[in-house]
């Protein structure tokens, strides 16, 4: 039963409760639970020999043979813990809490192989455990750095890149000269009448010049009349 002077009250009630449970049921998978309590309030040695006990009815429980290997930990027993935690990540090598202990342990032993095994699956799952990583950087002699935890989000900013040219605007031609169809038209052969261009010969016709006078004359005399 668990002494009152260790523990409140309401914890004492509960590991009374389950540990009757389990002695009037050895195969009860009270043991657990009860194992749990003996845990929280700093109980090592009553939780290893519930634990021991459970897994003699119940050999390969992943969850309690985790939780033994913590225990022997604690107790001061790598020996054990690390032969029972090498089996629990046998079985799961996704369990982080058995990877945690043992890369601690691996580590201690000076076989640094293993223990960055056990970091790497650990930060596999979760790249900001501190934990691991302090564990990898020692192994590694990586500079060390802030915790994950308190590493500042820096501000992403966007910058147009300065190899990125600006986009060209887009030029509008210049519209043509509007020409008028007055210009257009041809310039005149003479400018007055018997004044012919430079660039015609002087051509002389008298029985043609004698015709237009005498059209002229006529055209007076009958404004005259």
């Amino acid at each position: 039963m668990a002494s009152s002077s260790r523990i409140d009250p309401s914890t004492a009630a509960e590991i009374d409760r389950l540990a009757i449970a389990v002695a009037k049921d050895p195969r009860s998978k009270e043991f657990l639970p009860l194992a749990d309590e003996y845990i929280k309030v700093g109980m090592w040695q009553e939780a290893a020999g519930v634990l021991e006990d459970g897994l003699k009815a119940y050999p390969g429980f992943v969850t309690a043979m985790a939780a033994l290997g913590r225990v022997y930990d604690q107790l001061g027993q790598p020996v054990k813990a690390k032969a029972i935690l090498e089996d629990v990540v046998r079985q799961r090598p996704d369990n982080l809490r058995a990877h945690r202990i043992l890369a601690k342990l691996y580590h201690a032993e000076g076989n640094a192989d293993l223990a960055l095994l056990s970091c790497t699956a650990i930060l596999n799952a979760n790249p900001f455990d501190e934990e691991a990583a302090s564990v990898k950087r020692s192994i590694t002699g990586a500079p060390d750095n802030a915790p994950a935890a308190k590493r500042e989000k820096k501000r992403i900013v966007t910058e147009p890149r300065p190899d990125t040219a600006k986009a060209a605007a887009p030029v509008t031609p210049a519209p043509e000269p509007s020409v008028s169809t007055s210009s257009m038209a041809s310039e005149p052969v003479t400018e007055t009448l018997g004044r012919p261009t430079p660039d015609l010969p002087v051509v002389k016709h008298t029985a043609a010049i004698a015709r237009l006078e005498a059209w002229l004359r006529t055209i007076q005399a009958q404004r005259v009349h």
